[in-house]
């Protein structure tokens, strides 16, 4: 008897549920409250779509319950996502271990991902706000039996998929709804919060400095009573703004620093804007700098190093006077300036909100989820998949290898059933 299953949320996760749900032989209807399905994936990798990465490991995915995304991808890893995208057709490049279509535009692996749910026949409805959904309980036949009571009336189905995604980027349609659709099945929700965000921090030199790139290190800090703890420290191209620090070195410290600032706690950033050397090292290279530009001005000291303006910064900084004749600068003005470059703190108020953000922390309690199957501990037949589980992953193509991996393991487990369910929980103990 072929299986009917709903998953709501046409995004990454969901079209991958509802394809592979669909591959293994149900009958599958999406739900989606957008015009149209997947239009958070045009927006990732800046339109190019960085559809997963090559390196693969636990410490690229935080989670409330550590291994459980590791355990997920492994049954569906980066190989098998590959395997998946070509035989839809879509050819992909390898650069330094991330990984696009060939073409460079997301626009392919939407239309994929459209093309292959149509051809397997897979019906979508857009435009579609569920309202609610419950679980009638088993049938007289053994199978699960679920409701999605819908702005375009009411959906019924064997097993449901929640893929409605986190709210991080609104406007794509990740709005938070899933969150209640799953606390309404008996569900724990762990808070969610912006992650992958910008960092909103105290200075009132940020606005001089607004647009400048450079290579920098981050490390953040949260001040507690045991004294303060390093959270997190990333580097990169960091960006800096009016507001504050963006760039993905400030993306990947976010969520730590979302988190701290939710308990309250103080938050800072120590930025060094010369990581490839140490103090040392770099003092060395500035005497050698002062030989070299003896006869100029102060002004041009470090522009073989920096933008004018953040030179202009460091020096102001050091108290060195830009007028100064270069040859002039004793040594110890020299060492200030070292360590003024090796190390900004930044009192950090914020991040921006979920508007800006590209995923959340946060989400439905992974510890009522089994990571054999994406499905519910709770709840017979009911499975999830995507940025609703609290799970989040690094720049660089993890979030989207999620989907994928999640999405497939909830759709194929879905689809078989009980019998499928009850024969992998009986593999993983």
């Amino acid at each position: 008897m072929e299986r009917k299953g709903i998953v709501i949320g046409g995004g990454a996760s969901g079209l991958t549920a509802a394809i592979w749900a669909a591959r293994s032989g149900a009958s599958v209807t999406v739900l989606e409250h957008m015009p149209r399905v997947g239009k958070k994936i045009l927006s990732t990798g800046n339109g190019k779509c960085n559809m997963t990465n090559l390196r693969m490991s636990a410490d690229c995915y935080r989670c409330g319950t550590p291994g459980f995304p590791m355990k997920v991808i492994e049954r569906f890893p980066v190989s098998e996502t590959l395997r998946f995208f070509r035989s839809m057709g879509v050819m992909t490049t390898d650069r330094n271990g991330y990984v696009y279509p060939a073409s460079g535009q997301a626009q392919t692996v939407l239309d994929a991902l459209r093309g292959e749910a149509e051809s397997r026949g897979v019906r979508t409805v857009c435009d579609c706000t569920v309202v609610s959904a419950e679980y009638s309980g088993p049938s007289s036949d053994g199978s699960d039996g679920f409701t999605a009571h819908t702005s375009a009336g009411d959906f019924s189905a064997d097993f449901l998929i929640l893929a409605a995604g986190s709210m991080a980027a609104p406007s794509t349609g990740s709005d938070g709804s899933g969150y209640g659709l799953a606390k309404s099945f008996g569900h724990g929700i762990k808070k969610p919060l912006p992650a992958l965000v910008q960092l909103r921090c105290e200075g009132d030199h940020f606005g001089a400095l607004a647009g400048i790139r450079t290579e920098a290190k981050i490390a953040l800090y949260a001040g507690k009573k045991s004294g303060d703890v390093l959270l997190a420290e990333d580097r990169g191209e960091l960006q800096l703004t009016a507001y504050g620090l963006s760039g993905i070195p400030a993306f990947q410290v976010s969520r730590y620093a979302a988190e701290a600032l939710d308990k309250k706690e103080r938050v800072y950033a120590s930025v060094d804007f010369f990581p490839s050397l140490d103090t040392e090292g770099l003092i060395s290279e500035l005497k050698e700098q002062r030989g070299f530009l003896a006869c100029r001005d102060s002004e041009t000291f470090l522009d073989g190093f920096f933008h004018k303006r953040l030179a202009a910064f460091f020096l102001k900084q050091a108290g060195i006077d830009k007028k100064r004749q270069i040859s002039a600068i004793p040594d110890r003005k020299l060492e200030r300036l070292a360590e003024e470059i090796k190390e900004q703190i930044f009192p950090v108020s914020g991040v921006n909100s979920f508007d800006a953000a590209q995923v959340c922390s946060g989400g439905v309690r992974t510890s009522e989820i089994d990571a054999g199957t994406m499905g519910s501990l709770l709840v017979p037949g009911l499975y999830f998949a995507g940025e609703i589980v609290d799970v989040d992953g690094i720049c660089g193509g993890y979030n989207l290898q999620w989907a994928w991996s999640s999405g497939y393991l909830a759709g194929v487990s879905a689809a078989r059933g009980r019998d499928w369910t009850a024969r992998i929980q009986d593999m993983t103990g």
